[in-house]
């Protein structure tokens, strides 16, 4: 049987303000990666103003402090934390698993980078691949007794649309032998994303953990900083069209109005970066997804499944539990968990 598709009131054009609003997250912990900036400085906004208790994991931590003190600030809420996280480097993953006591209720892999140069770890792993999926899974298990014992914990991955681009490339994840795309790279690492947590919510079920995955949109952020001017306008262009064509399928019947919310703004219209991250507090917080995992958000809606040519929606080669299963061993072998 088919699961029902979750629809929500919020939509593209949602904030994660508003989204939040009217929870209380008191006595909970969150971890956000990459919250020194964009999506991941606004997800951590919205949790501390909850009454959360935040941990930033970041990379550069002079930075993550003046973010730490911005939140502070701006919430009220003075349990803001900063700790060292480098996606890159296993070692730099271990350690703060190692440094983590107590409970974790809810863990957002936000940290990501985005059609980079071919550049490879210490190991001879792709970096986007490295960064954006086994940094976040050698977190992610090390981090699975915390989020066992806070009980309906709940992890938040943040893929992209642009998962649509590539499966898992099983057979050269590393682009060792054929030629490196950065595009594909970015795809399939995002891909990477949203099995992780299909398999993720299966594995762990007895443990009452969910994980999602979320595409936040098209929204100007540093993870756009190693795109040209004309490749940044070639993906709003892009998106403007597809936006369009999804709208006229809806007023033709093909979408059901409200929900996904791909109406509530300008076709093509980038998204603020309060609206970009409203999807991933969604997945968070929201009781309408008490006990739901495995699943792909956009626009703060479950996504439909993608067709042919589609720059909108979940792509099935992301939901195969088969593939799901595969790069969680694989995976696993990697990282040596």
């Amino acid at each position: 049987m088919t699961p029902t598709r979750i629809v929500t009131p919020f939509g593209a054009a949602s904030t994660a303000a508003e989204v939040v609003a009217g929870v209380d997250l008191g006595g909970r912990r969150a971890v956000v990666t990459g919250a020194s900036s964009g999506i991941g400085t606004e997800t951590a906004r919205a949790l501390a103003g909850a009454g959360a208790a935040v941990t930033l994991a970041v990379r550069d931590v002079a930075a993550g402090e003046r973010t730490a003190a911005d939140l502070v600030a701006a919430t009220g809420n003075s349990d803001v934390t900063v700790a060292p996280l480098d996606l890159t480097e296993q070692a730099s993953v271990r350690a703060f698993v190692a440094a983590w006591a107590g409970p974790l209720h809810l863990l957002v892999n936000n940290a990501g980078i985005m059609a980079s140069p071919l550049v490879r770890t210490a190991e001879g792993w792709e970096r986007q691949f490295a960064t954006n999926h086994l940094g976040h899974f050698t977190l992610a298990t090390g981090l699975r007794g915390a989020l066992a014992a806070a009980g309906g914990a709940r992890v938040v991955a943040v893929s992209s649309a642009a998962h649509l681009r590539s499966p898992v490339l099983f057979d050269d994840i590393h682009f060792t032998t054929s030629e490196y795309n950065p595009w594909v790279a970015y795809g399939q690492s995002k891909t990477a994303n949203v099995l992780f947590a299909v398999e993720a919510t299966r594995r762990w079920a007895d443990d009452g953990i969910t994980a999602n995955a979320v595409h936040p949109g098209t929204i100007a952020t540093n993870l756009g900083r190693y795109l040209s001017r004309e490749e940044l306008k070639r993906i709003s262009i892009g998106s403007a069209a597809a936006v369009a064509a999804k709208e006229a399928a809806g007023s033709a019947g093909g979408e059901p109005a409200g929900g996904t919310g791909y109406a509530a703004r300008k076709p093509g219209a980038p998204k603020s970066v309060a609206q970009g991250a409203a999807t991933s507090v969604l997945v968070a917080v929201s009781p309408l997804l008490e006990g739901v995992g495995g699943r792909y958000f956009e626009d703060c809606g479950e996504a439909t499944v993608a067709g042919p040519g589609d720059r909108f929606g979940v792509a099935p080669h992301a939901l195969d539990p088969q593939s799901a299963a595969r790069l969680w061993d694989v995976s696993a072998a990697m990282v040596g968990s």
